[in-house]
């Protein structure tokens, strides 16, 4: 059988701003007037990934680790700049996810605002390692309740070592809003969270969990059985080039599963089709 597949985690953004150093050759200069052609060659290097790895199409989320000197302002602008990636190939980026800070306040309702009537995103993104405040701040449980009123998919990092970042803070937040489907991403890159995860799934059932960052498909497999395929998602984590180099190497595993293909189809891109409201 041929899966559809969509990855549902790709950032897009300069990787040294994530990481703060250098890494290595291969992208073009990063004066003004190499941008232009920066950003053709970013583009072409993760389409040529996604072909080689048997990815048709990927939900695409700004870099978190982007400079805010002007600050809202500067929130506008990668919201901007994601849409505009999304609308460059539409037939492979059917969605984008956008950013609002917690340390913006009551400003970022407008830009929740925005990103949905102006820019047409699909759902809001949450790094709280990158953002200076911790996943059970007020802002972001007033950001989510709005977001719900406006049909946007709350998108929330859970990278294991960041205490910001922490489950328990996820189960908080998604007990405060039980109906509201949202998405998890990275929590299965630990083996502790990934126990974690099974032990507060029944807590939060409209809450899904990508593949990111896992070194394996094997409790994620035994994670779909037990609790549905319908609350696991392809993601692989890709970012820009050069720091993106392949699609991850659960893509064969989930393939070479005993899960029946119904479920293959739903956690290769049926799910997160379903929760961006996106057709195939």
């Amino acid at each position: 059988m041929t899966f559809d597949v969509l990855d549902c985690h790709h950032h897009v953004g300069d990787p040294m701003t994530a990481l703060g150093g250098a890494l290595g050759e291969g992208a073009p200069g990063t004066d003004d007037a190499a941008l232009a052609e920066m950003a053709t060659w970013e583009l072409v290097e993760r389409l040529r990934i996604m072909d080689a790895g048997g990815v048709r199409q990927a939900i695409v989320i700004p870099g978190h680790g982007y400079l805010r000197p002007d600050g809202i302002a500067d929130t506008r602008r990668v919201n901007d700049e994601i849409a505009t990636y999304r609308d460059r190939t539409p037939d492979r980026f059917p969605g984008a996810v956008g950013i609002v800070e917690p340390q913006h306040g009551m400003a970022s309702f407008g830009e929740l605002d925005r990103c949905r009537a102006e820019l047409g995103l699909v759902g809001i993104s949450f790094h709280t390692r990158f953002q200076g405040v911790s996943l059970d701040s007020r802002w972001i449980t007033r950001y989510v309740e709005r977001m719900g009123e406006l049909g946007l998919v709350p998108v929330i990092h859970c990278i294991p070592e960041s205490p910001d970042e922490a489950l328990w803070k996820l189960l908080a937040l998604a007990r405060a809003f039980p109906d509201l489907p949202m998405l998890v991403l990275d929590a299965f890159e630990a083996y502790e969270t990934t126990r974690e995860i099974s032990a507060i799934a029944d807590l939060v059932p409209a809450v899904c969990f990508d593949t990111s960052l896992s070194y394996n498909f094997d409790f994620i497999e035994e994670f779909a059985r037990r609790f549905g395929a319908e609350r696991v998602v392809f993601g692989t984590d890709l970012y820009s080039a050069p720091l993106g180099r392949r699609i991850s190497h659960l893509l064969p595993q989930i393939l070479e599963s005993s899960l029946p293909d119904s479920d293959k189809a739903l956690i290769l891109g049926g799910n997160a089709r379903r929760l961006f409201g996106l057709t195939s």
